[in-house]
């Protein structure tokens, strides 16, 4: 009996890939929940608002998940440049009356009650524009021209859109996504060092010119932080406080003392931080491992795909997802300032949720295409062809 390509064999990079996505997933809503409810009880709140708001972009992003990694090759090259038109035009409108500015940062939409963060919607768009473009002019890139047109002054103007709100974290990690998939497509290292620049200065410049990120800065770099207790250090030293207190085994799960107000996004970018409080040393070493894993799914695809499309856009979005985690983990730490960046799928915020479990169905996609995978399919395809012919033959001698 055939099921059908709906039940045919996948890869093990799929497998690998879903599977990371799903714990890292789950994990995130009960350190949510864990991280947010005691603040929201002892304020009269319902003590699950906040980790059902995140369920249900959970509910609403894996199933987007599987059924984006059922679709072709080509149709990511179709949308890839409408993708990033609606992307940039979606996030104009947070300089609308739509716009809402947080900590500084404008790069929120608001209607009603909801809120949305169009920039994580422009990480996908970018990876996807940049695959198709790299991808069309592959024979012609060892020309810096080539490399340069349309890429860097697209990739640039996207920038801007981004840092017009003030948004220096997310404007990093779409520079990373540029500079991996340029690093993917085999671009000659001397013509891969000139947008590196560009991006370094662009970044050193915007930082140099804010008062604020010039604070964070200073204040990271500042070997007496104690001393600016009550202004920039106060949340890196309760970040790195609630990685101490939890040593080795953790306080237990719920059992965070710096979600009681003293931690303020603890349950957004310092999450890492209750991670390391109630959890422990081993709670920290199997985020990591989850997304060491999901790093070695992607570089699986990357390695193995003979579509350099897939390679760009594969490579792009492993370095946004892996990257972004080593940045967020990093401030945490204290290795890197302060710089506004979530952990992928587990910091609260349900669009930062949504687009890194389309991102992973995008990669699914992508696996399901490797030789070997294609391989396996034609196979079992052959042998259920060969079963029915043999069960046909059968019954016809029956007869």
């Amino acid at each position: 009996m055939s099921l059908g390509r709906v039940f045919a064999p996948v890869p093990s990079e799929f497998l690998l890939i879903a599977s990371t996505a799903l714990l890292l997933t789950g994990f995130g809503l009960v350190m949510v929940l864990s991280a947010t409810s005691a603040i929201a009880t002892a304020n009269g709140d319902p003590p699950y608002d906040t980790v059902i708001k995140q369920g249900v972009f959970a509910l609403i992003g894996i199933p987007l998940m599987f059924v984006a990694s059922r679709l072709p090759v080509s149709f990511w090259k179709r949308i890839a440049w409408p993708t990033l038109i609606g992307g940039v035009a979606l996030q104009m409108l947070v300089f609308t009356p739509l716009g809402h500015a947080n900590d500084g940062n404008r790069n929120w939409i608001a209607i009603g009650t909801f809120q949305a963060q169009p920039s994580e919607f422009l990480k996908l768009a970018l990876a996807l524009w940049l695959g198709f473009v790299l991808f069309r002019k592959q024979t012609l890139l060892t020309k810096w021209q080539h490399v340069f047109i349309p890429v860097v002054p697209v990739s640039i103007a996207v920038f801007a859109t981004v840092l017009a709100g003030e948004d220096l974290g997310t404007v990093i990690v779409l520079v990373l996504i540029l500079l991996g998939a340029l690093f993917f497509s085999g671009v000659k290292l001397r013509l891969f060092v000139i947008p590196m620049i560009l991006g370094v200065a662009g970044l050193a410049i915007f930082a140099v010119t804010s008062p604020n990120r010039m604070r964070r800065i200073m204040s990271f770099l500042n070997p007496d932080c104690l001393a600016d207790y009550f202004d920039t250090c106060y949340q890196p030293l309760h970040g790195v406080w609630g990685l101490a207190g939890g040593g080795i085994f953790g306080l237990g799960l719920g059992n965070s003392r710096e979600k009681y107000d003293w931690l303020p996004a603890a349950a957004n970018d310092y999450i890492f931080a209750i991670v390391g409080e109630e959890l422990g040393l081993i709670g920290c070493v199997v985020v990591l491992a989850l997304f060491a894993l999901f790093a070695i799914g992607a570089f699986h695809v990357i390695r193995k795909t003979d579509d350099p499309f897939v390679r760009i856009v594969a490579g792009g979005i492993t370095v946004w997802i892996v990257g972004q985690a080593l940045i967020n983990i990093g401030v945490v730490l204290r290795v890197f300032p302060v710089l506004g960046i979530p952990l992928p799928f587990m910091s609260q915020g349900g669009t930062s949720l949504l687009s890194v479990l389309l991102a992973s169905g995008v990669l699914l996609a992508f696996a399901r295409t490797l030789p070997e995978s294609v391989a396996r399919r034609q196979a079992a395809i052959q042998r259920a062809r060969l079963a029915r012919e043999q069960r046909a033959a059968r019954g016809a001698r029956a007869r």
